[in-house]
């Protein structure tokens, strides 16, 4: 009697510490990766959005383009409710309403995605290669996996008709920019 007695109680003893691991109480994620969980998850974004952040200490700053004017407020306020976020700065631009723009964006897209060395790029929720254009101008933003690839995303930009300028701000995985 006294072996299970003494076998119940560290049975009971032990359930509140593994209730606690089963319940989440683990480790909180860094601040950086909760607040780029929350914008790349937010709705509506696109290939054509370019959200980026910056956190210091209890600030975040946030920065990129996008062409919908309720995207600007609404990664302010998924990051403002973040625990352990005391302000944030919201300096993202909200693209002009262009129907020119808009043929220029779709054009770009299926120049890109749609060539078949490029077409992995096109899988997944948020595509890796961003098309941000403002007033005729093609920025290309995000990551690749090979040089091959980002010169061949900026070739195929760069042949769309009706584009000013083509600049190719993407990069190779695993290579830190200058």
């Amino acid at each position: 009697m006294t072996r299970t007695k003494l076998a119940i109680t560290l049975v009971l003893a032990a359930v509140p510490a593994l209730l606690t691991a089963a319940n989440g109480a683990q480790p909180a994620k860094p601040l950086a990766e909760q607040v780029r969980r929350e914008l790349i998850t937010l709705p509506f974004l696109s290939i054509f959005d370019s959200l980026r952040y910056e956190v210091k200490g209890d600030q975040v700053i946030l920065s990129g383009e996008t062409i919908r004017p309720v995207m600007k407020s609404q990664a302010e306020n998924v990051v403002k409710q973040l625990p352990g976020v005391a302000t944030v700065v919201n300096n993202i631009e909200v693209l002009p309403l262009s129907p020119y723009d808009d043929r220029v964006r779709i054009a770009v897209a299926r120049a890109v995605y749609g060539f078949p060395a490029l077409q992995r790029y096109s899988l997944g929720a948020l595509p890796s290669i961003h098309i941000v254009v403002k007033n005729g101008s093609v920025t290309l933003k995000g990551v690749v996996a090979t040089e091959m690839d980002r010169t061949l995303a900026f070739l195929r930009a760069n042949g769309v008709p009706g584009t000013f300028q083509v600049n190719n701000e993407l990069t190779v995985a695993g290579r830190q920019t200058l």
